[in-house]
């Protein structure tokens, strides 16, 4: 499901935090490939829908719920989505 309006995502639940590492095999899993790595910031891209993002890989803390917004809204996906894929991997 692409996830467009960016407003209805702020106010559904809220999200569950988990390690970068868990992060990266979900966005792996939905096609996204990683172009590079600049210091401890890993930079994807989804070569069939240009979309890009970055996961910041601090000694594999947990990310925020703050940054996983980011996370979602530019890979395009909701929250639910989001759920399904983390409760899967």
């Amino acid at each position: 499901m692409v996830f467009n309006n960016w407003n209805l995502l702020s106010n559904m639940e809220k999200l569950i935090p988990l390690p970068a590492k868990k992060m990266i095999k979900i966005i792996l899993s939905l096609g996204f490939k990683l172009l590079r790595t600049k210091g401890s910031h890993n930079f994807f891209q989804n070569i069939n829908t240009g979309k890009t993002t970055v996961i910041p890989l601090h000694n594999n803390e947990v990310l925020g719920s703050g940054i996983l917004k980011e996370i979602l809204k530019d890979i395009g996906i909701s929250v639910d989505e989001y759920e399904k894929l983390r409760r899967k991997k």
